[in-house]
């Protein structure tokens, strides 16, 4: 029975060791011989098994160990020596403060820390000896524990997930009375008031700014007190659903309430929680079994063989397979010549094994030309289309990869495609391809001329399993907290916010770490505890005014966003859950204005004021209100930003967004507080306070303007053809769902808008944001095409004329 603690570096664990190297007394030794158990005791050791330290040395069976969420604590059940009771223990890692938690007289037995660390859970039968039950008990053993399950039989061996909202454990409340694993969720809640704990928040946190010293106008002091504290190391870089992030939501909350706001969020808190996809891995019924003249072998996973994340799942048949060189489909362009990796190459039901990447040996023009074509994502849709079973990826000898099989890691969306898709290992391939009579190696030196060779069957060589990658989800929080105006106001009010949430510990799929950086925090000065600050700051400035008399004509909620670096989760799901509202209906007026501040830390010259177009008032209110400051303003028309606008533009709401432009310690570590400009960020939120009382003391609100899409709007990766499509990045369906359509684009003019699924462009099928991108690079400017798309339910067909991004 052995455990990790929760930085990996220990293992708990229990052993009778001492009984096979120590003198035993004879009553011990008599007590052994009938039951081994009775010298079990607790020991910790480091995780590569040295540095072993006995912990326990008490007569009876110490075991079940587990570490408390801090890693500071183990709980164990201690056995009477005589095995008729058992206890709920613990103790420090080294051992010391042995406290007992229970004193129940039962078997009380497999405790487990709530995520929390201020309660356990347990099992016990002390109401007939045959009924285990599960109960919860405070760490300190204060109060009597409190009955959790109801149902006559065996509750046991509860666990609870990471962020403490659902329980797994074992019960025989089957049919057939057999034990099998279930999970239910948990309420947090209501197990502390039954215990009496009070406070519900576990993200506690230290050091923070005297709230009391600050100050109720905008000054440097009291924004460099916010910054330093939201990007100090004890928020761990603020990644979404992470303890960092849980103290960083606390500690806005309580700032808001400092303030006197109200709670604006979920059942009458500060917090408004959603679900999100963390990380994905690879199921236990991941298997695959290869099979080469007859004879069988089963593949060890992550030595042979791994999942790509966006494969599909499930059983698969055993397939014959092809080689397909770099699997490569791209048309011929200027004096590019067409590469087809597939020619004369039957792949209908087949597994099709390609390189990894493009080719080595090509000219920079062809090599951008074959760049989309080379990723992953497009050779699965490639095959895909040609009926392929599944795709076999391997890296080769010549693409120089320290990890041969493909990570499993998301890129960025949790959208799959029909396709089973794996990675090999170089070893694997090769002997594969023996069996056709070729070698890797040559292989991969004559495809990286860019010559384009002819596919072939792995005579004699199939390839079956079964595929099961799991989801792990996760739960992020915004921070809301709403300024009322009173009851002559109205329903309607303006919103303030910045997103509080940064990219963590470690390398992720953002991250621009250095090397020598890959674990380090990234501390977010800039982006985006710079934002965060103003919104702060913005809040007690307007709180003091309204105390002091100022009349506002509207509410303001006050917004710390979460999941922001993933595809704006928080915003979007802020904006999809207005009351009364659909997921998609305007909200506006009922949201009346959006400011957003996002990375303003770094004034030199000017900031830049972007959703200018958004509304006509824009213009005017910034030259107002900045005539007392002076800033230098860069003003931009964009309002479709990569930034918490665009939820709420839309939606129907006006934005404005400050923004002091990227640099280059962006998505980086060395994104730290010593590199802000605390003088311009005052600046900055002086002006966007001044807008800001403007918006709540005005009789009338900005109107709202729907722009056409720039001239000067800038290319994005290599699409020539434009369709004015605004896709959904976070919407795990099929096909893909539009979050909006550029007014007078092509996709407006063919009737196409907000909510719509697209789920075939110009006969290209679309499952995902990838497909549709690659889609629209096989599209011809001012050619008509057809779109197929689900509205309500109901499929419909348009016609559609790609317009030019040039």
């Amino acid at each position: 029975e052995g455990s990790y603690s929760p930085d990996g570096k220990l293992i708990a664990f229990a052993s009778n060791r001492s009984a096979y190297g120590e003198p035993m007394s004879e009553e011990d030794a008599d007590m052994f011989e009938k039951d081994p158990a009775y010298m079990m005791d607790i020991y910790v050791m480091n995780a590569d098994g040295s540095n072993v330290k006995r912990l326990t040395t008490a007569k009876g069976y110490d075991g079940g160990p587990f570490f408390s969420p801090d890693g500071k604590r183990i709980t164990w059940r201690r056995f009477a020596p005589n095995g008729a009771t058992a206890e709920v223990y613990t103790m420090n890692i080294d051992g010391s403060d042995q406290k007992r938690i229970t004193n129940v007289e039962a078997m009380s037995w497999a405790p487990y820390y709530h995520p929390s660390g201020d309660y356990l859970i347990f099992t016990n039968n002390s109401l007939g000896f045959a009924n285990f039950e599960l109960f919860i008990v405070d760490t300190e053993g204060k109060n009597e524990p409190v009955r959790v399950t109801f149902t006559d039989g065996f509750d046991g061996l509860p666990v609870f997930t990471p962020d403490g909202t659902q329980l797994a454990w074992t019960t025989n409340r089957t049919e057939a009375k057999q034990s099998q694993i279930f999970i239910a969720d948990w309420n947090d809640e209501a197990a502390r008031e039954a215990l009496g704990l009070g406070d519900t928040d576990p993200a506690q946190y230290t050091d923070a700014p005297n709230l009391d010293a600050t100050s109720a106008a905008v000054n440097a002091s009291d924004l460099f007190e916010h910054i330093a504290f939201l990007a100090s190391e004890q928020l761990e870089g603020r990644g979404t659903g992470t303890p960092g992030m849980a103290k960083a939501t606390r500690y806005v909350a309580d700032v808001f309430e400092s303030f006197g706001l109200e709670p604006a969020g979920d059942n009458g808190t500060y917090f408004q929680d959603f679900e999100f996809t963390a990380g994905l891995s690879v199921g236990d019924e991941s298997v695959m079994t290869l099979s080469a003249d007859g004879n069988t072998s089963d593949l060890k996973l992550d030595e042979h063989w791994r999942p790509i994340a966006f494969s599909d799942t499930g059983s698969i048949e055993a397939s014959e397979v092809v080689f397909a060189g770099y699997g490569i489909k791209a048309r011929a362009e200027g004096d590019i010549p067409q590469y087809d990796s597939f020619v004369h190459l039957d792949v209908a039901d087949k597994w099709v094994m390609v390189l990894r990447y493009l080719p080595d040996d090509i000219s920079p023009e062809t090599r951008k030309h074959y760049n989309t074509h080379a990723s992953l994502r497009y050779k699965a849709m490639t095959l895909r289309n040609l009926g392929a079973r599944g795709m076999i990826v391997v890296s080769g000898p010549n693409s120089g990869v320290s990890n041969e099989l493909v990570p499993m890691g998301s890129d960025g969306s949790v959208a799959g495609i029909s396709l089973y898709a794996v990675s090999v290992s170089d070893e694997l391939a090769a002997k594969m391809l023996e069996h056709a009579g070729k070698d890797l190696q040559e292989l991969h030196d004559s495809l990286d001329t860019g010559n384009v060779s002819m596919g072939f069957k792995l005579e004699g060589v199939t390839l079956g399993g079964n595929i099961d990658i799991i989801q792990t989800k996760s739960s992020g929080r915004n921070v809301l907290a709403r300024l009322n105006a009173g009851d002559s106001a109205g329903e309607q009010a303006i919103v303030i916010g910045a997103h509080l949430d940064h990219l963590g510990k470690g390398r992720n799929h953002s991250s621009l770490a250095r090397d020598d950086e890959a674990d380090a925090i990234h501390f977010g000065a800039d982006d985006n505890a710079s934002g965060v600050s103003g919104v702060i700051e913005i809040a007690q400035f307007l709180a003091h005014q309204k105390a002091n008399g100022m009349k506002m004509n509207r509410d303001v909620v006050f917004a710390a966003w979460s999941g922001e670096e993933i595809s704006l989760l928080g915003s979007t799901h802020f904006a999809s859950t207005i009351p009364g509202k659909s997921a998609s209906d305007p909200i506006y007026p009922e949201i009346a204005a959006y400011l957003n501040m996002d990375m303003i830390g770094r004034l030199v010259k000017e900031v830049v004021i972007q959703g200018i177009g958004s509304s006509s008032i824009w213009k005017r209110e910034l030259e107002r209100r900045n005539a007392p400051i002076g800033l230098a303003i860069r003003p931009v028309e964009e309002a479709n930003l990569p930034t918490d606008t665009t939820p709420f533009y839309q939606r129907g709401v006006p934005v404005l967004n400050a923004f002091t432009g990227a640099h280059e310690d962006y998505h980086s570590p060395r994104d730290t507080i010593d590199k802000i400009n605390v003088e311009g960020v005052e600046q900055i939120v002086k002006l966007m306070s001044l807008i800001s009382r403007s918006l709540v003391t005005s009789a009338d609100i900005p109107d709202y303007q729907e722009m056409k899409r720039p001239e000067n709007m800038e290319r994005r990766a290599n699409l020539r053809a434009y369709l004015g499509t605004i896709p959904d990045y976070a919407t795990d369906i099929k096909g893909l769902k539009l979050s909006g359509v550029t007014k007078n684009g092509p996709a407006d003019k063919a009737g196409l808008k907000m909510g719509d699924i697209i789920t075939d462009l110009g006969g290209n099928k679309i499952e995902n944001i990838y497909d549709y991108t690659f889609a629209i690079e096989a599209l011809k400017i001012g050619e008509t095409i057809k779109v197929t798309f689900q509205r309500d339910g109901e499929e419909l067909v348009v016609d559609m004329t790609p317009g030019s991004r040039d």
